[in-house]
């Protein structure tokens, strides 16, 4: 049996700007960066998760129907990346917000707590949610 989730991926546009946007921009670190023949294996993790690493993957590495789709997901805000959990919705939102970040919904009140989304450099959305109570 598995023991645990190790890695998430994340669909980007281009990896040099991809590792900009996640160490810069959301302050991740940079684990790997590995050419294997003509691919490259980038991944990236929270400092405060070390165990859960995002591996960014370039569409292009897909056939061409495969990356309009992908594209066109992104473009509409259907591709939703994940959630980044904080104990300061507003506060964190005003962070990123000043280091570029461009937010598609400000800190809002909903019944599981406080929600901010953003949008990544190729058009992933992330939650950041504060949890009911914190």
């Amino acid at each position: 049996m598995s023991e645990g989730v190790s890695h998430a991926y994340v669909w980007v546009e281009d990896h040099d700007r991809a590792i900009s946007f996640y160490t810069e921009k959301l302050g991740f670190e940079l684990c790997e960066d590995v050419r294997m023949g003509d691919r490259r294996w980038v991944t990236v993790r929270h400092p405060l998760r070390p165990d859960l690493k995002l591996a960014l993957s370039e569409i292009s590495s897909l056939d061409t129907q495969s990356v309009e789709s992908i594209r066109q997901l992104q473009e509409k805000g259907l591709l939703n990346a994940g959630g980044l959990a904080t104990r300061d919705c507003r506060g964190e939102y005003l962070e990123l917000a000043g280091r570029g970040v461009s937010f598609v919904l400000e800190p809002t009140a909903r019944p599981f707590g406080i929600e901010a989304v953003l949008r990544d450099d190729s058009g992933n959305l992330w939650g950041l949610v504060q949890p009911a109570g914190q």
